[in-house]
């Protein structure tokens, strides 16, 4: 087994990256793995604090096979963080498994990532390996496949990275319809944070790449058990508010064979998906069919991608 190297994004919270290494740390093989840890500059001199605590404690990691600092001297924020050192590490090792400080992990986390990296490495009808499985009721299969790729604990190839398409207008004008699959039955907001983007109210790397993935029909692949947790929930992170709700499983501590699962989206997943996230959705049926069709009218006329 080639073990896949590992990049952990970091920036205030010494707690929160405390606590994913030391889950990290549970998996045997952390290891044999490499890791490189990415700490991001202090966007205030508030945050200054927090991320020389956060260096003290990164700085005195072991356990790893090698490990790798890269401090930001200035904020970079974390899509620009992400992306460039994402492309630092597959450039060189063409393979990659990513997880941020604010994530609790299972023992066979690494795993499950790394089979799943090594037996899928030349399909390139699958984009992404997804670790998070929300609280969805019923019960899934083993293992797996999806359009919809989730970000809290994955992995991928260089041949999936260097589809990442940054620009969100023509990742907009090429989903004008089909919005309802890109946002898991209408459920998700993918598609409002990607409108966002284009705007400048968000900065993120997951709904471009998501929607890079998307529109090339790329399958993430997925255990039937969440084997990552988010801690971020609590109101110190910088994307992930205060969420009482929030879609936090438990996480599995079992090992999850890996077979051959059919390479195509699993209907009784997908559809499983679709039930958790719409039941999500606020509001009344009349507020929520009224901005569906005001959306609906803004694709059609290209606003939204202008």
């Amino acid at each position: 087994m080639t073990y896949a190297p590992i990049a952990l994004f970091t920036y205030c919270r010494a707690d929160h990256t405390k606590v994913v290494v030391e889950s990290l740390l549970k998996n045997k093989e952390a290891a044999e793995s490499d890791l490189f840890i990415f700490s991001d500059g202090p966007k205030t001199e508030e945050k200054r604090k927090g991320v020389e605590e956060n260096r003290t404690y990164i700085h005195a990691i072991t356990g790893f096979k090698s490990i790798h600092i890269i401090e930001r001297e200035k904020n970079w924020g974390l899509a620009n963080s992400l992306i460039a050192g994402i492309t630092e590490v597959i450039n060189q090792y063409g393979r990659i498994i990513v997880v941020e400080d604010d994530l609790i992990l299972s023992p066979y986390f690494l795993q499950f990532m790394n089979e799943a990296l090594e037996k899928y490495k030349d399909d390139d009808r699958v984009g992404t390996i997804s670790a998070y499985v929300p609280p969805v009721k019923g019960e899934l299969p083993e293992t797996f496949f999806l359009m919809y790729f989730q970000c809290w604990g994955w992995a991928t190839w260089k041949r999936a990275w260097d589809l990442l398409e940054t620009n969100p207008k023509p990742l907009l004008r090429r989903l004008r319809f089909k919005k309802r699959k890109f946002d898991v039955g209408g459920g998700c907001g993918n598609y409002g944070n990607l409108y966002c983007q284009k705007v400048g109210l968000v900065d993120s790397w997951y709904v471009r790449f998501y929607a890079s993935l998307f529109l090339k029909r790329k399958l993430s692949f997925y255990p039937g058990h969440s084997l990552t947790v988010n801690d971020g929930m609590d109101g110190t992170g910088t994307h992930c508010k205060n969420s009482p709700d929030a879609m936090v499983p438990d996480c599995y501590e079992h090992p999850i064979e890996i077979k051959d699962t059919p390479v195509r989206e699993s209907i009784h997943a997908y559809q499983m998906f679709c039930n958790y996230f719409t039941k999500r959705e606020k509001g009344s049926a009349f507020h929520r069919h009224y901005h569906q069709f005001k959306g609906y009218l803004r694709r059609l006329l290209y606003i939204d991608c202008m």
